[in-house]
């Protein structure tokens, strides 16, 4: 065999580097909710050289996020309809072949994870993970029967094909998976990741207020959320009624889309409110409305995961007034947060609301951000125990 000088050999990238692997999202669409906000912070912020994450979605409508995330060399898979199993187990499983191979399926649809997680080991896929965002035990064993049974066999299929389990906090955990036993490595809490950096922009509030036809003289009580039951806007309208018989300057910001918006639209036109609240829609500038827009933030859930945009006002300095059920895990700048119950009245939580009015900042935003920066919250800590996750 003649010598060949190494010189005279040409090697590729792909041929001298490892293949990345390969991870498949599932979740219900890429609109701007929490869990998607966070996944796009963890694919702008993973090593893409080793990592690849491509998207598999409920939704045949656009996302807000597809055209970035396939800026960065993701995938938006379409998989539609799954209340009809007949139609969405066979594409689902087509999917799988065509865009093979996956080395993770990373499913973020709750219980329908279980239907995911038994489809992807039936096809092989190694490393199978359901990721639980939200506590749901208040709810668990409501409903009827079907749905209770649902719920059990949903959890037994998790139970027997996830070969791990992650959940925003150990209540999440337990509620899903049944254990939150730290001592078991398949069942993990991992801290949500916030990127802080679009906190520290400068933001010219003047012409913010200016923009969305607010009085610069005018106290403006601010809410990002999806018009969904959990998100308490009934109680949101009668607060900011109560709020405004004793202030009549004030505006009251929701951010967001939803099902129930129009239904909100109408309670706030039957309680005077019209002149008062903003229907700002889904946004990509949430750091800039809290910062320049926003004097306080409420947010009166009657449950969550951990309440991710909690964190955003905390990056923000802005004060917040929050339900009880809101895991204090998220308090990060205890100065900053104040808890109320949820029994309380609408005139409690507004006299709550209007002591931020004439108040000092508990803490500088500057400050703020440097807290939060340091904290078990930051981006970056939260991909590199996912990346550590995905490796292994």
């Amino acid at each position: 065999m003649p010598y060949i000088a190494s010189k005279d050999i040409k090697h590729t990238d792909r041929e001298i580097t490892q293949k990345p692997r390969r991870i498949l999202h599932v979740l219900g669409g890429m609109n701007r909710g929490g869990i998607e906000t966070w996944l796009m912070q963890i694919l702008q912020h993973i090593d893409r050289d080793r990592f690849q994450m491509d998207f598999l979605v409920h939704s045949t409508e656009p996302g807000a996020y597809d055209q970035e995330a396939r800026a960065l060399n993701s995938q938006i898979i379409t998989c539609p309809y799954p209340s009809r199993p007949w139609i969405y187990v066979p594409k689902f499983r087509q999917i799988l072949r065509e865009h093979e191979p996956y080395d993770i399926i990373h499913s973020h649809v709750h219980l329908f994870s279980g239907n995911i997680l038994r489809l992807a080991a039936q096809a092989g896929i190694p490393c199978r993970i359901a990721h639980c965002h939200t506590d749901t035990s208040a709810i668990a064993t409501k409903g009827g029967l079907d749905r209770r049974l649902y719920y059990t066999w949903m959890k037994s299929w998790i139970n027997r094909y996830a070969t791990m389990g992650l959940g925003i906090n150990n209540q999440a955990v337990a509620a899903l998976f049944g254990s939150s036993d730290k001592s078991n490595p398949r069942w993990q809490a991992i801290n949500y990741g916030l990127d802080i950096t679009p906190y520290a922009d400068k933001i010219d509030a003047a012409a913010l207020r200016a923009e969305l036809g607010i009085p610069t003289d005018t106290f403006v009580i601010g809410h990002i959320g999806r018009f969904v039951e959990v998100k308490n806007h009934t109680f949101i309208l009668d607060i900011a009624a109560a709020v405004v018989k004793r202030e009549p300057k004030i505006r009251l910001l929701l951010v967001g889309e939803g099902s129930l918006r129009s239904q909100i639209e109408q309670k706030a036109s039957q309680l005077g409110l019209t002149d008062h609240v903003i229907f700002a829609g889904v946004r990509a500038d949430v750091p800039r409305l809290m910062r320049g827009a926003m004097d306080v933030f409420l947010f009166p859930s009657l449950f969550e995961g951990l309440g991710n945009v909690r964190l955003e006002a905390q990056c923000a300095g802005l004060p917040a007034v929050i339900s009880d059920v809101v895991p204090e895990e998220g308090d990060v700048i205890k100065p900053l947060v104040q808890r109320l119950s949820l029994s309380e009245s609408a005139d409690t939580w507004a006299e709550a609301i209007l002591t931020w009015k004439n108040k000092a900042p508990a803490i500088n935003q500057t400050d703020a951000l440097k807290i939060m920066k340091d904290s078990n919250f930051n981006i970056d800590k939260a991909v590199k125990q996912l990346e550590q996750i995905y490796q292994n």
